[in-house]
């Protein structure tokens, strides 16, 4: 198909598919002139997925490519992958002083108190930080309680995501990385959902 029908099937204007080939976001496609290409049904998902990841997941277009490079070169260790597209999300977090022997004391206790994996080069383990000292900060620091109830439930999810992860290496990258990038945003709106609801039938039960 030629470009304008490639925009045509993915809802997009044609300036931003041509923005999104220009920026590396979108592979070319098959030449068939000096100004003129075509372009498949891999495309359109391209498209399609790059815009989910610069539209409703927030991205950037330097975050957005970093995940997609992690799509396109998944590596060997799904591990250091999944680290590299959890660092690639918000919140960006700066990196801890090299010579701090303890850079996130706040996300090590609760983690140690979970019972979980305390990796500090892994993101999220600095962005864990982050937040716990912001609620800190705030006069609402994160109970014993409630970092048990949240941990729990996390690692429920974790657990059902992961058993449902395809066993080719490649498409468990994929799965991997794209389900972080994709997926988190529909958990933080159904936790603001069940709030709502939860406090509706209180109301409705007063």
């Amino acid at each position: 198909m030629r470009m304008s029908a490639l925009a045509a099937a993915a809802g997009l204007p044609v300036a931003t598919v041509k923005y999104y080939l220009r920026e590396g976001l979108l592979h070319p496609g098959v030449a068939t002139s000096a100004t003129q290409a075509d372009y498949d049904d891999a495309h359109v998902r391209r498209l399609r997925l790059v815009r989910a990841l610069t539209g409703p997941v927030g991205l950037s277009v330097q975050q957005a490519r970093r995940i997609l490079a992690l799509v396109d070169d998944p590596g060997d260790d799904l591990y250091e992958t999944l680290g590299s597209a959890v660092g690639a999300l918000p919140p960006e977090v700066p990196p801890a002083d090299p010579e701090d022997d303890d850079p996130y004391p706040r996300a090590r206790a609760a983690l140690e108190a979970l019972g979980q994996v305390y990796d500090p080069a892994f993101a999220a383990v600095a962005q864990l930080e982050s937040a716990l000292a912001a609620a800190e900060a705030a006069g609402m620091p994160i109970s014993e309680e409630r970092l048990r109830e949240y941990g729990l439930r996390a690692h429920e999810i974790a657990e059902f995501d992961l058993e449902r992860m395809p066993g080719e290496p490649r498409s468990a990258v994929e799965y991997t990385v794209l389900g972080t990038a994709l997926y988190e945003p529909v958990l933080l709106a159904l936790r603001r959902l069940a709030h709502q609801d939860v406090a509706a039938r209180r109301d409705l039960g007063s």
